[in-house]
C-alpha cells in the first residue's frame, strides 16, 4: 500500500492540487497531513483519500477542521494535536512538531516504524535506530523550492520517496 505525507500547506490551492494528483498517480489509498491546513475547506481536496490529519499550530478553527473531517468519510480522522496509527503492520505516529526535541524523543523511543512531522518546512528523511524520522517539506514558506514535495512510504518495501509539488 502506498500512503501519501505531506504537511504545512497553508491554503496552498494549487500544492494542494498538485499533491492529490501526484497521489492519484502513485496509488496512494491513505493521506496522513501533518497539520497546518489553516482553512478548514481545503480539506475537500483530499476527498477521494482516507485522510489522518493532526492540529499545527495555524489550525485555529478545529471545530470547523472536526466538522468537514466527519464529513470525508467514515475511516477518515482529526487526532487532534497526536496519533499514533497502524497501516500494514507498520506503526506510525504523527504530530505537527512545533518542537524539534518532542520528535526526536519519540523517535529515539524505537516505539514507531516511522514518525511523521511538519511545521519546519524543510523536508527530512533520517533513521533512528529502527525508526524513520519523515517530515514531507511544506508549501508555504518552504526554506527553498527541494522542500516543496510531498512523500509517500510503500508499505510493501517500507521506502520513502519524495515528490516535488512543483513538476
Amino acid at each position: 500500500m502506498n500512503i501519501g505525507i505531506i504537511s504545512d500547506t497553508h491554503d496552498n490551492v494549487e500544492a494542494i492540487e498538485r499533491a492529490t494528483e501526484i497521489f492519484e498517480d502513485e496509488g496512494v489509498e491513505i493521506v496522513l497531513h501533518c497539520g497546518d491546513f489553516v482553512a478548514p475547506l481545503m480539506l475537500n481536496d483530499f476527498g477521494e483519500f482516507e485522510l489522518h490529519g493532526v492540529l499545527g499550530n495555524n489550525d485555529g478553527d478545529a471545530a470547523t477542521l472536526q466538522s468537514i473531517f466527519d464529513g470525508l468519510g467514515d475511516e477518515s480522522e482529526l487526532h487532534g494535536r497526536f496519533a499514533s496509527l497502524e497501516f500494514d503492520g507498520l506503526s506510525f505516529a504523527m504530530l505537527h512538531g512545533e518542537h524539534k526535541d518532542e520528535v526526536e524523543a519519540i523517535a529515539a523511543g524505537e516505539t514507531f516504524d516511522f514518525v511523521c512531522y511538519g511545521h519546519h518546512h524543510e523536508r527530512e528523511l533520517s533513521e533512528e535506530g529502527r525508526t524513520t524520522v519523515l517530515n514531507p517539506g511544506a508549501h508555504v514558506l518552504a526554506k527553498s523550492e527541494a522542500d516543496r514535495t510531498v512523500a509517500i512510504v510503500d508499505t510493501r518495501t517500507e521506502s520513502v520517496q519524495f515528490r516535488s509539488v512543483l513538476e
